[in-house]
């Protein structure tokens, strides 16, 4: 008897493992989906997310103009509040950090750099139903923050 109550547990302790391994991988190929390489509306450059130990980063792969046409050089993070950042290239600079999935096709506890500015916000990622992304960055309050949509590229 006892032995029976003891394959039964284990028994239902293995199908919850399982099952909850199937949920994991349904939700990571969810998450995943964010991965590729997106057009910011203003069409000034090309950011390529990546998933990197479970959070995703997005870092500018291509700009529409890499060099400065003061200097002739490529483009650096000239408005970054960082003097000692100011001349690190625009091109591979990691904009989107951080984010995970939180699931309804959305990513959050982000941030997006703007190197225009050189302003950090808070950011969230919704994926919509025809596969586009609005980018809301904020400071502090979201309703308060400003969308940008995002097309994917590859």
């Amino acid at each position: 008897m006892t032995k029976s109550i003891f394959l039964t547990f284990s028994l239902a302790i293995l199908t919850v493992g399982v099952a909850f391994g199937q949920d994991k991988k349904a939700d990571q190929k969810e998450a995943d989906r964010l991965i590729g390489v997106w057009a910011p509306s203003n069409g000034r450059a090309l950011v390529k997310v990546q998933n990197i130990a479970g959070k995703y980063y997005g870092r500018i792969v291509k700009l529409k103009e890499p060099n400065d046409p003061e200097t002739g050089k490529p483009k650096l993070d000239k408005n970054n509040p960082d003097e000692s950042l100011r001349d690190t290239p625009l091109l591979g600079y990691r904009m989107l950090k951080d984010f995970v999935y939180a699931g309804d096709d959305e990513w959050t506890e982000g941030t997006i750099y703007d190197p225009l500015s050189g302003s950090l916000y808070s950011c969230t990622i919704k994926m919509k139903k025809d596969g586009s992304l609005d980018i809301r960055g904020y400071i502090g309050v979201k309703a308060l923050g400003r969308t940008d949509v995002w097309t994917r590229v590859k």
